[in-house]
């Protein structure tokens, strides 16, 4: 009972959307007039907000692309350096010719530059991203500047990350869209010493003003900046301006996180936890009944047979006991997914678990995709002993192509898809293009390190050997019966696919929002009990399932426990064409090719990670079973 108080206390911190920081996080103390320095960040997609609002692009955008005529540094753009993981999120961080220093309000509108001559290309560019609902993202102190927002559901007020680009709505988008060219930007501070102040918040509020550029002018103006696509007309001047403003907070540096991670009608979160959970327990609780009645009587009436009789008829699943551990066709083959597969569960589950700890703190941007990047390549060991053994288990005999395979063939292939991806990404003119030196350390950390640490568990797997089978192969195989359509093998995947789905779909949709619509992701405890239902519900329905093959005299299950296992992956796929009509616009071929590609790849990993549990645990499942009875 303590033990069970112990974790439903440490779930509960876990579910918790309060952030903390870890030592090495230091905070930065700023005095009165010293410099607070702002960086641009990648132009981003984004939903309006609207509740059929759709997201209209994939492609993101240099803040500095020569297209959107920003204001740029006297000394010239300089990027920052980044972690692998905010490389591959696309993040591209510059410095910025904003001039604000700590305490020290404007009380005019303070012009940034002046950019005369914008060519028409150039403005019907920035008028389709206005219309495609494109946010400006920045940081100030390793925090995003955002927008303060209503949550029309609970009246709790949050933090928006990012602003628009522009306003194409009513009545701004009947001719042209309005172009943001005037930020009032708030920076929330907190008093930490009489000489020491810390930013916990940074809101901006963009603002549209129009009439002559040329000139100074007023903050307060009903005219709005709209950009004329009449290439008759002189080209047009565009003034970028600015307001700084101060506001004491009582918001300690510790949390200064709390107002951005909100999280939307978290009564979704639970319903959907809490749903699962009623249907994983009803599952397990049917499923041990089920087997552990007919399996208890089936062990029963075959141990009772008196083996000296010179006649015994065997009947259900013992029927198959000589046939039931045949080596399957293409052993390779499921060795390798089997391998990779523990490779993947075992990345996503410490992932997970350092999320839950609150190791990867938000204000270190990419640290998630870096985690999960170093924990794929040192978890080569993991899978390359599953892979050896499972692949001596199946009576495969040439060890040194399992070995080279595993380490590999999965690698080369995604690797492949996420060059294609990434070319498309280049023609587009998009900064989420990964640069060749990354893909170059991408190439390093797989063939590098994870090859490597592979070729070590496959030996050590090796090492080990096969496991034992409780009973001996006939020589000849057995006919099979034909089997109920329930249980061919793409019915039985779909069917057995579901429940795992249904207990995994909401939060599907929350994490599609966060890898296609730039959302933030951070409900990790919702996301770890998530993952847990969905593994116990898939090895529960894949056993079901296998042992009613049995039943039916069919033998070879190990594929078939596979495809059952990673059934819930046709699922996800048809939600994510779901999610395509529902939430999303694209019209441009680049944003379709991308998201197909991304599409198929989350697919291909939950597949492999399914099918990997529910394979083993069939094979668990199957060796305790037949292990229960005598055989002559």
């Amino acid at each position: 009972m303590k033990s069970a108080k112990s974790l439903v206390t440490l779930l509960a911190c876990s579910l918790s959307a309060h952030a903390f920081y870890l030592p090495g996080a230091a905070p930065h103390n700023y005095a009165q007039g010293d410099k607070i320095e702002l960086y641009v960040n990648t132009l981003t997609p984004m939903l309006s907000g609207k509740d059929d609002a759709k997201l209209k692009s994939l492609i993101n955008y240099d803040y500095y692309n020569p297209q959107f005529h920003f204001c740029r540094p006297e000394e010239g753009p300089q990027a920052r350096p980044e972690g692998l993981g905010s490389i591959l999120f696309g993040d591209r961080i510059f410095n910025s010719p904003y001039d604000i220093k700590m305490l020290q309000d404007n009380a005019t509108c303070k012009t940034l530059c002046v950019v005369p001559d914008v060519p028409a290309q150039d403005v019907k560019f920035i008028n389709d991203r206005i219309r495609e609902d494109y946010a400006l993202n920045w940081l100030i102190d390793g925090l995003p500047a955002a927008e303060m927002k209503v949550d029309l559901r609970n009246g709790d007020m949050f933090f928006d990350m990012g602003f628009n680009l522009g306003n194409d709505d009513p009545p701004y988008g009947i001719e042209q869209p309005a172009l943001h060219n005037h930020y009032e930007i708030v920076l929330r501070y907190h008093k930490f010493s009489e000489t020491d102040y810390r930013v916990v918040g940074v809101l901006v509020w963009p603002y549209s003003i129009g009439g002559p550029q040329e000139e100074e002018r007023s903050c307060e103006t009903e005219n709005v900046m709209s950009l004329n696509l009449d290439e008759n007309l002189p080209q047009q001047t565009i003034r970028y301006t600015y307001r700084v403003t101060f506001n004491e907070s009582d918001t300690p540096w510790a949390t200064r996180w709390d107002n951005y991670l909100h999280i939307f009608d978290p009564r979704i979160h639970w319903f959907s936890l809490i749903n699962s959970l009623i249907i994983v327990a009803f599952l397990c609780v049917m499923v041990s009944m089920v087997l552990y009645r007919s399996i208890s009587r089936d062990i029963s009436r075959y141990n009772a047979i008196d083996m000296s009789e010179d006649v015994q008829e065997d009947w259900g699943w013992k029927l198959v006991h000589g046939e039931v551990f045949r080596t399957p066709q293409n052993p390779m083959l499921l060795s390798i997914m089997a391998g990779n597969g523990v490779q993947l569960s075992a990345m996503v589950a410490v992932t997970l678990v350092f999320a839950l700890l609150g190791f990867l703190s938000p204000s270190n941007r990419g640290s998630l995709a870096t985690v999960m990047m170093v924990c794929w390549s040192f978890f080569g060991s993991i899978g390359g002993y599953t892979s050896s053994r499972v692949y001596a288990s199946l009576g495969g005999l040439d060890k040194r192509k399992n070995s080279f395979l595993t380490a590999t063939v999965f690698p080369t292939f995604v690797f492949a898809i996420v060059f294609l991806l990434n070319f498309c990404l280049i023609l587009a003119n998009s900064s989420g293009a990964v640069p060749f030196g990354t893909l170059l350390l991408i190439i390093v950390l797989w063939y590098g390190i994870s090859a490597p640490l592979s070729a070590i568990g496959a030996y050590f797997g090796s090492k080990h050997g096969a496991v034992q089978h409780p009973v001996r192969v006939n020589q000849i195989p057995r006919q099979i019966p034909p089997l109920p359509k329930y249980l061919r093998p793409w019915s039985a995947a779909l069917l057995s696919g579901i429940l795992p789905f249904g207990a995994a779909f909401v939060e599907i949709y929350f994490l599609m929002s966060s890898l296609f619509a730039s959302r933030a992701y951070y409900a990790f405890g919702f996301i770890a009990l998530t993952a847990g239902i969905v593994a116990v519900t898939t090895a529960t329905t894949t056993i079901l399932f296998v042992y009613f093959m049995l039943c039916a005299e069919e033998y070879r299950w190990h594929w078939r426990a596979f495809v059952i296992g990673g059934g819930n992956a046709f699922w996800v796929f048809v939600y994510g064409i779901f999610y395509w009509a529902s939430r999303l616009s694209l019209d441009s071929l680049s944003s379709v090719i991308l998201y197909m590609g991304y599409l198929f790849l989350l697919v291909l990993l939950d597949f492999l990670v399914t099918g990997t549990i529910g394979f083993l645990a069939a094979y668990w499942a199957v060796r305790k079973l037949y292990s229960s009875i005598r055989i002559d």
